[in-house]
């Protein structure tokens, strides 16, 4: 509304309010769809990440070059590319199609899922040779030594890149409506061309800055709580 009267200042707070309600309402139901998006994104990417992680540090070859070529094709391409591809490539090659939102769940998916398993990756490998072989001496397993020792160490590493990544996450939620889903920033551009304004597109910019703050805010209570394990 403050925004709207610094523009129009001689619009009455009556009027600015009903312009501002006719904007605002159908972005905070647009977020859900956005907030939809980013969850269930993380619900399938994270747990995916780890056996893309561990076929890329397989000491089999073969099987560590296949899932380094397939890391390195997802995240070498546009996601919006890939969002193209998962929802027409089926039908044209198998006369299938995936629901919209579906479609757009499975690439965010693999593709955060892809990135996931690079900084799994650089935090397992991060941890020096010298633990594991302490861990042997001392009589742990391996399933041990991964979850008492490793792990632990791991997770405090790789917050800071877990956090860029999902707050990259928040503002890729957006290209979803290149599949005709109505999230936040269609339902801003929308909006926008329906009333000749751009105040709904900066406040979609506000909506996602609010979102982001929460996740950044979310991860530096994390790290301080692992701040005990140096």
């Amino acid at each position: 509304m403050f925004l709207f009267i610094c523009v129009y200042p001689r619009v009455s707070a009556s009027e600015s309010f009903c312009y501002m309600t006719k904007i605002i309402l159908p972005m905070l139901s647009a977020s859900v769809v956005s907030v939809e998006v980013f969850f269930l994104t993380l619900i399938f990417s994270v747990p995916l990440g780890f056996p893309l992680a561990a076929g890329r540090m397989a000491r089999f070859k073969p099987l560590s070059y296949l899932f380094n070529a397939f890391l390195l094709i997802i995240r070498g391409t546009p996601l919006i590319l890939q969002l193209i591809a998962v929802y027409f490539f089926p039908a044209y090659l198998f006369k299938f199609s995936f629901d919209r939102f579906v479609a757009a769940i499975i690439a965010l998916s693999v593709n955060y899922a892809c990135y996931f398993a690079e900084i799994y990756r650089g935090g397992i490998q991060s941890i020096p040779k010298g633990q594991y072989e302490a861990a042997k001496v001392l009589g742990y397993t391996k399933m041990q030594t991964f979850f008492r020792i490793l792990l632990p160490q791991v997770v405090k590493r790789i917050i800071p890149a877990m956090g860029n990544e999902m707050i990259t996450l928040v503002k890729d939620t957006a290209l979803v409506s290149v599949l005709g889903i109505a999230e936040l920033f269609r339902t801003a551009q929308t909006t926008s061309s329906r009333l000749f304004s751009t105040t709904p597109i900066l406040i979609a910019g506000l909506f996602y800055f609010v979102m982001n703050w929460v996740v950044s805010s979310g991860f530096i209570l994390l790290e301080k709580k692992l701040d005990y394990y140096k």
